[in-house]
């Protein structure tokens, strides 16, 4: 009788654990049960970490976990892309940067030591963030047809700024110069923190540059918004025209999405561009980055990579219209 009972409690305790064991294991085992990385290549402060830093905050919210930004900038992407590669292909470390490190620096720079076909898993296109051309007001020009004009009727005579040899602003002006057959001459400068005082000063008649940095000398009327450069108009300025709308395809703003190393689990990229979309839609993440000038899109893995591949194409285009060699 007593072995009788030793057996029936064990059997009863072996059930019990095989019940708890599963629940255990799936306890452990959800998606994410630690903090997330967001690996960003540049800086605190520049486009991929405004959004980095906005989108990582409601994901956490959302997720229950904490999702740190570390900046790793160096090397055109080549640090931030060791950061990622060297870590475990969990669905914990990700990469949020600009499109201008897998189509810009591939074509200026030899041996980056990364691949975006290769190193690289799309998981989604968080933001773009159009660059708008404006003029000085001693240009006689107020919309962008007038000013193709202009350019044309009076070639080699307008200059225009950048914020330096191989920025996206300077590869705008230079796809807009090739298809229009326009002549204007370029001035680079070391960021938009010298090159717009330089339109607003006269020293240039013409440049690209982000709303944020135009925004107050539009209201003063020192600055003329002629058209921005994505594909579309903005939601943020409605009454300037694309420039699309005069090139078709024409579409060079900058984008900001997330990505993850070859061989990280689809079930992980699957539920991070999933939790993206929902919050590119929240109206405080929509007015947040709004007045940065940003615009939320939130898409599909298969979205963002036909972006990427997109944006590779035209600005290959852009390089080689400017002229720039590879280092």
């Amino acid at each position: 009788m007593k072995t009788r009972r030793t057996l029936l409690l064990a059997t009863a305790m072996l059930t019990a654990g095989m019940l708890v064991l599963p629940s255990l294991a799936n306890a452990q085992g959800a998606y994410p049960n630690r903090p997330i990385k967001f690996v960003v290549p540049y800086a605190p402060g520049g486009l991929p970490d405004t959004v980095a830093r906005i989108f990582a905050q409601r994901l956490g919210d959302k997720l229950g976990q904490s999702v740190v930004v570390d900046n790793r900038p160096g090397a055109n992407g080549v640090v931030a892309a060791q950061v990622l590669a060297s870590s475990p292909k969990d669905g914990y470390t990700f990469l949020v940067t600009d499109g201008s490190m897998f189509s810009i620096n591939p074509a200026i720079y030899k041996n980056l030591g990364y691949d975006y076909k290769r190193d690289f898993m799309p998981v989604s296109l968080a933001a773009r963030a159009p660059l708008y051309l404006a003029v000085h007001p001693k240009v006689p020009a107020n919309t962008l047809q007038e000013f193709i004009a202009l350019a044309k009727a009076k070639p080699g005579t307008l200059n225009y700024g950048s914020s330096g040899i191989g920025s996206t602003h300077h590869l705008t002006m230079e796809a807009m110069k090739a298809s229009l057959g326009l002549q204007i001459t370029h001035v680079p400068f070391k960021g938009t923190g010298q090159s717009v005082p330089a339109l607003i000063g006269g020293q240039v008649e013409v440049l690209f540059s982000a709303l944020p940095s135009l925004a107050g000398f539009v209201k003063s009327g020192q600055v003329k918004l002629l058209a921005n450069n994505a594909a579309q108009r903005s939601s943020q300025e409605p009454n300037v025209p694309a420039i699309a709308e005069i090139i078709p395809g024409f579409d060079f703003a900058p984008i900001v999405g997330v990505l993850a190393a070859t061989g990280t689990p689809s079930s992980a990229i699957d539920r991070i561009s999933a939790e993206m979309a929902q919050i590119a839609k929240m109206p405080e993440v929509i007015a947040t980055l709004n007045t940065a000038g940003i615009e939320p899109i939130g898409s599909s893995p298969a979205d963002y990579n036909k972006a990427i591949l997109g944006e590779n194409e035209r600005l290959a285009k852009a390089i080689v219209a400017s002229g720039i060699k590879p280092e």
